[in-house]
């Protein structure tokens, strides 16, 4: 039996659950430090200054912070989808003109179930529903690149400011890489069975689910996507806390200064070059970003770091090519990837 079949069956039952998993999830988030401090220093009598004790106080406190704030984010984000149909978002941007198209097109993009994984059957679904396609292009891009989860993360660990920034950045870059790749007349790029494709055939094509349901099944939809984005992202998340880890503890902030600090002119450059071959999302990045950050890296190279890894990963590419021709896949990675440049450019400019 798992969690999501011993909720309780009333309103009244859901009501009472809540509060009680807020409340302890709230109890757990305040009282995670100070448990590990506890844990490692006063009980097992570690040296707090050593780098292996920081490293390990850093993993631990890190990996339990991340997994409750990705279980109440990704909860919450869960249960306001199925407020949202895909059917109703295809709608919405069906017909619309480029410019006023690829606004709404990266808005919608940040609220409805998009990931890498789900780029090829998103696409064709938009193309088939008559969707432009540098419309369509701005909703793949934003999908991705302006994450909820890195959202709640940011806001946490960094502030507001940095969170609205990272929004900013991503729903720009978004709009004006649709934008531009729709003007350069693109179609004669995408693969022609996309084009050939029947809207009654893709309509039920990663439908979403309907308004029309109890309190009880959303809850249930909520608990459902954290189980199945908690199990496909832990292994990433480990391997980014445990880097961050090593980062904090034994690499030297000399390094870092050197390569990408705000000395080097070119640091942006390279630490979008070192976020395309790595395969993560924003959880497993995070943590990578807070340790990099603590050496003094620029917050405009970090954020471009994390958009270049979530947005022009290599497996999103593969999955891209099945659907794109390589002049259009590589015009799109292109795009993207000045836009990441500029704005990391721009934001360590602003925040210096």
């Amino acid at each position: 039996m798992t969690i999501v079949e011993h909720l309780p069956a009333t309103k009244r039952g859901i009501g009472l659950a809540g509060v009680v998993a807020v409340a302890a999830w709230f109890g757990a988030y305040a009282l995670n430090e100070r448990m590990w401090e506890w844990l490692l220093f006063d009980r097992l009598g570690l040296d707090a200054e050593t780098r292996s004790a920081s490293a390990l106080h850093f993993f631990l406190y890190d990996t339990t912070k991340i997994a409750l704030l990705l279980t109440g984010i990704i909860f919450l984000v869960g249960v306001l989808r199925t407020f949202i149909t895909i059917e109703r978002t295809r709608a919405l941007l069906g017909g619309k003109r480029e410019g006023v198209g690829n606004v709404m097109a990266a808005g919608l993009g940040v609220a409805t179930p998009f990931c890498s994984c789900s780029a090829v059957p998103a696409f064709i679904g938009f193309v088939g529903a008559g969707v432009p396609i540098g419309v369509t292009l701005s909703f793949l891009i934003a999908s991705p690149l302006v994450n909820e989860i890195a959202i709640g993360l940011l806001w946490t660990t960094f502030g507001w400011d940095i969170a609205l920034l990272y929004v900013a950045a991503g729903l720009t870059i978004a709009i004006v890489a649709g934008w531009v790749l729709g003007r350069m007349g693109v179609e004669r790029w995408v693969e022609p069975f996309v084009l050939k494709q029947n809207l009654l055939a893709t309509a039920n094509a990663g439908a979403g689910v309907g308004t029309h349901m109890s309190p009880q099944l959303r809850v249930r939809i909520g608990l459902q996507e954290v189980r199945e984005i908690l199990g496909k992202v832990w292994p990433y998340l480990l391997i980014g806390v445990g880097l961050g880890a090593v980062i904090h503890g034994w690499v030297p902030s000399d390094f870092f200064a050197a390569h990408a600090g705000p000395d080097n002119p070119l640091g942006v450059l390279v630490a979008v070059g070192l976020g395309v071959p790595l395969y993560s999302n924003a959880a497993g990045a995070l943590p990578l970003i807070e340790a990099l950050a603590d050496k003094g890296v620029p917050m405009g190279t970090l954020l471009a770091f994390m958009m270049s890894v979530v947005a022009l990963s290599l497996p999103e590419m593969v999955l891209l090519k099945r659907v794109l021709k390589l002049p259009l896949l590589g015009a799109f990675a292109g795009v993207v990837a000045v836009g990441i440049v500029a704005v990391g450019y721009l934001f360590n400019a602003i925040l210096t």
